[in-house]
């Protein structure tokens, strides 16, 4: 058993905290030439929110006993979904057409945050104790269909599929590592992709994303109107990019340039080199991470990081692939970088419940 926090995984963190908060700063100046206030709210929520707290979380959780909160999962997942629900209360508020923040006390916070990582803690709970019968419909698949339908209407229903997907991406990474059947998930697979497709038929915009995503050439100047802007400020880096606080796009072009479009104004800045870095760093994070969960002999502990390792990969995979226009425009932010102080709390938060866990792993033979 190790004492010390596994530290090339600390490290690569590290680098992508300060890589994170300094393309940040430079993409914020585009905000900052729209709207001054919105730009000192944002550097606020960003610094102190984010980076201030979420360091003091990632510090707590790496000193938490991860097997602490098995003990917790269910009293944390249910809390979770109620704190979800609270959206639709007076004390919710409606952005760009979603239902799906709450203000408390002037605290404005997404409740999606918690629910994914709860989701994550109470599914590795209940599927570590399983051992053989995973394999079976009854105490395996039944119940992973389950709670993650729960933890999935009540995000879709806010809406935000961008997050419903990322669930069930962790959802079924965790059934397949606690060793559930692929036919289960061939099956489980077919009803999340009939439901995806309901879904999007019942909702105009994501039908148009899809839409979009198939001639992105098609209205430039309205649904296409995003990742046109992208793919100029992407292409516009050259090998190189423009150099540091260098970005055009950022001013009147791209849409939300400290949220989604974030990694386009990156590549921008730092070229393809840049761009490439910044992908090939996520690559490490993820590899160094389910190299913990390889040797975390604890079922629980191997879950939970690759639960949570997945949950942000996927998260950062389907914003850099719809900015350079492979996947559809999601939505999805990137972690470390993007704006959104909650957000990197709960992933700082999730990667001090990882550092826990190393201390724990096996030595390599």
């Amino acid at each position: 058993m190790q004492k010390k926090v596994d530290k090339p995984f600390l490290i690569i963190t590290l680098v992508l905290i300060v890589l994170g908060f300094v393309i940040f700063n430079s993409a914020s100046l585009g905000l900052l030439a729209r709207s001054g206030e919105r730009f000192a709210n944002a550097a606020l929520s960003q610094t102190v929110y984010g980076l201030f707290f979420g360091t003091i979380a990632m510090l707590v959780a790496s000193g938490i006993n991860y097997k602490k909160w098995k003990k917790y999962s269910f009293y944390l997942f249910f809390a979770s979904v109620i704190l979800s629900l609270l959206v639709f209360s007076p004390i919710g508020f409606e952005h760009g057409g979603a239902k799906r923040w709450i203000d408390i006390f002037g605290f404005s916070f997404q409740p999606s945050q918690v629910l994914k990582i709860a989701f994550i803690i109470y599914l590795s709970a209940w599927l570590s104790g399983l051992k053989d019968k995973v394999k079976t419909f009854k105490w395996g698949l039944l119940p992973l269909i389950i709670i993650m339908g729960i933890a999935c209407v009540v995000i879709a229903i806010q809406p935000d599929t961008d997050t419903v997907i990322i669930i069930a991406v962790s959802g079924i990474a965790l059934y397949l590592t606690a060793g559930g059947k692929w036919r289960h998930i061939l099956i489980l697979s077919l009803i999340l992709s009939v439901s995806l497709a309901f879904f999007a038929f019942s909702k105009p915009y994501i039908l148009q994303r899809v839409k979009t995503f198939i001639n992105q050439d098609e209205n430039p100047l309205t649904s296409g109107y995003q990742i046109q802007q992208s793919l100029i400020a992407i292409g516009s880096g050259g090998i190189s990019g423009r150099g540091f606080g260098q970005s055009i796009q950022k001013f009147n072009f791209l849409p939300e340039p400290i949220g989604d479009s974030i990694f386009a104004v990156a590549s921008e800045e730092f070229g393809f080199v840049g761009a490439v870095f910044i992908i090939l760093l996520f690559m490490a994070f993820s590899i160094a991470g389910l190299k913990i969960a390889v040797r975390t002999s604890d079922m629980f502990g191997r879950l939970l990081v690759v639960g949570i390792i997945i949950q942000i990969i996927s998260q950062s995979y389907l914003n850099i692939g719809a900015m350079l226009g492979v996947l559809p425009l999601s939505g999805n932010t990137l972690p470390f970088v993007s704006h959104g102080g909650t957000a990197l709390l709960f992933t700082l938060a999730e990667v001090g419940i990882i550092l826990n866990i190393s201390r724990f792993q096996q030595k390599k033979s």
